[in-house]
């Protein structure tokens, strides 16, 4: 039995939809089907009820998830150590970070240093879904983030929990009287954050306009946050929404930070992969809830 065969079986069942898992798995869909009807022959047992309208796990299928899910785990450990000594990292713990959560790394980088000398942080850039996906596929430890709630085959930690703000340009009629309510905001242009550069941050924000009763004029969807905040700063009347943190890593003048009333928070914190105790989860909690 291959372990491609049952990565196969555990994201059909994960998705309940063979074309979603094929993009998902980055393959055409049907070397999914094949491999799961392989799989199937191989067991001697249907995995699935498959009709033109739905997939459905059957009995079987539903009863051998968990074990095909451990045994998956239990290969991805045996990976991963592998790497680490191969290379001399037994002792590395590789984290996915940003440059707008600069300073949630240095902090939690900080703690564990002086916790546990032994362990040696490593800070891994890459885009928010990069990131994600780095752990779910044991190429990454952990991973910093915003706004994300739950991932499938990860655990979320919350950890902290950011304001945002409403970034305006300087100058403009509402960049100065104090806090501003999103219907305050809604006929002028939101740069919202793109779903393909952020998709976390962008399901929040819609769902906090969907809470709020609000639906605004979408302007561009915003890029990288400089560019963003700098096409703010000197074009055509718009906004967006950012954290503190990220105002005070890419400070202009402007720009203007607005809160808001009421306020909104986000979520920020670690997610980790399924297979770490939780002594290990616990060690980088603590040491990122490092105020």
């Amino acid at each position: 039995m291959e372990l491609r065969a049952l990565r196969y079986f555990v994201v059909v069942a994960e998705e309940l939809h063979f074309g979603r898992a094929a993009e998902r798995l980055h393959i055409v869909q049907p070397a999914v089907s094949q491999q799961i009807a392989r799989l199937e022959r191989e067991l001697d047992l249907r995995l699935f009820d498959r009709s033109t309208r739905r997939v459905r796990l059957t009995a079987a299928g539903r009863e051998l998830l968990g074990q095909a899910r451990e045994t998956l785990a239990a290969a991805e450990r045996v990976r991963t150590r592998a790497r680490a000594l191969r290379s001399g990292s037994a002792g590395t713990m590789r984290i996915g970070t940003g440059p707008d959560l600069t300073a949630h790394a240095e902090r939690g980088v900080a703690a564990l240093r002086v916790v546990h000398p032994d362990i040696e942080p490593v800070l891994v850039d890459r885009p928010v879904c990069a990131r994600l996906e780095g752990v779910r596929e044991g190429e990454l430890d952990f991973a910093l983030v915003r706004g994300v709630e739950r991932e499938a085959r990860l655990r979320v930690l919350p950890v902290w929990t950011e304001e945002l703000y409403a970034v305006l340009p300087t100058g403009h009629a509402l960049s100065g009287g104090g806090p501003v309510s999103l219907a305050d905001l809604a006929a002028l242009p939101f740069r919202h954050p793109a779903y393909e550069r952020d998709a976390p941050l962008h399901d929040a924000v819609t769902r906090a306009f969907e809470a709020a009763g609000v639906r605004p004029v979408l302007g561009r969807p915003a890029g990288t946050v400089p560019d963003t905040l700098i096409e703010i700063g000197t074009g055509p009347a718009s906004w967006t929404l950012a954290s503190a943190e990220v105002l005070a890593a890419w400070p202009s003048p402007r720009v203007t930070g607005v809160p808001l009333s009421p306020p909104l928070e986000i979520p920020g914190g670690l997610v980790a992969s399924e297979r770490f105790d939780e002594k290990c989860v616990q060690t980088a909690v603590d040491a990122f809830s490092t105020p």
